[in-house]
């Protein structure tokens, strides 16, 4: 376990430092086409350590916020607060913020640096759909991603690919837009060109590459998640009865994307609820393990 732990953090200042020199590379891209020389390297430097700051720091909100979720009214989720409050004083663990999500969707995931800058947001389906046991089961798993430090990871990645795809949209923006455009005309490729194919490289591969970095981090995360959540508990049933529901429910969460898809407990994303419809090609690319190895592994314990 602290092992885990360990290697998250190591991972968590390894993407910092990453996206730190990823988007000083776009924004010196973006200057060496306006033509601005040493000063814009210099801007272009700043900028980006703005921005892995930034990434640092407000990588939660940003993560809560595009999955539309809002605060949990500690009297309206009494249960969910209670639950929390449980598992936090069995595991040693500070209360992380809670929020919820309205979707008909049985979900849940945590986001944040550390845990003591943690929140867990849960769908309303969630909390509809699932008993007492079974949400703890589920709470569990997250506070699970908490104590593990998979959190820090997991938001990062999801703000640096937003990030990423931003840079290269805007350098295919001011590519189009530099006033130096109509005299690179005449002169044949120069900086303008560059700079579009660079715009274009970023959009097309930075969501592959962001995927297949979900999928390297996600699969084996989840199942030692599920392990630390029923030393938690210590009811295994509960998570067990908690999956097959999931596994059962066919509602799609309406706020989950692709970019935030490894962060919920279950994929959220349509087209891979089916594992035995899956190709091999849509099997390389699901951030988690199928359901069922999940349940499976659980039951053996």
């Amino acid at each position: 376990m602290y092992d885990q732990v360990g290697r998250n953090k190591r991972r968590s200042w390894l993407l910092v430092g990453t996206f730190f020199v990823f988007t000083a590379l776009c924004c010196v891209a973006i200057a060496y086409g306006f033509g601005l020389g040493s000063p814009g390297i210099g801007i272009a430097v700043a900028v980006a350590g703005v921005s892995a700051g930034m990434s640092w720091w407000k990588s939660d909100a940003i993560a809560l916020r595009v999955s539309r979720a809002e605060p949990a009214d500690p009297v309206v989720y009494a249960r969910y607060h209670n639950l929390v409050e449980g598992l936090c004083i069995a595991s040693g663990l500070p209360k992380p913020r809670l929020y919820v999500v309205h979707d008909e969707a049985p979900n849940a995931f945590a986001t944040g640096r550390n845990p003591q800058n943690a929140a867990i947001a849960v769908t309303s389906g969630l909390l509809e759909k699932l008993d007492r046991v079974e949400l703890e089961g589920v709470l569990a798993h997250e506070l699970a991603h908490v104590r593990n430090y998979d959190i820090a990871v997991q938001t990062l990645s999801v703000v640096m690919l937003g990030t990423l795809v931003l840079l290269g949209d805007l350098a295919l923006r001011f590519a189009w837009f530099s006033p130096n455009r109509r005299d690179s005309r005449d002169a044949g490729p120069g900086p303008q060109a560059i700079l579009a194919l660079f715009g274009l490289v970023v959009i097309i591969v930075g969501p592959l590459i962001a995927q297949l970095f979900h999928f390297a981090l996600s699969r084996r995360r989840e199942t030692l998640a599920d392990f630390s959540a029923v030393e938690m508990t210590r009811y295994p049933p509960g998570l067990i009865s908690a999956l097959e529901k999931l596994r059962a429910d066919t509602t799609v969460v309406r706020s989950g994307s692709r970019a935030t898809a490894h962060m919920w407990i279950e994929q959220p994303i349509d087209e891979h609820r089916e594992t035995s419809k899956l190709s091999w090609l849509n099997k390389a690319f699901n951030t988690h393990p199928p359901l069922e190895e999940r349940i499976a592994a659980l039951r053996e314990l």
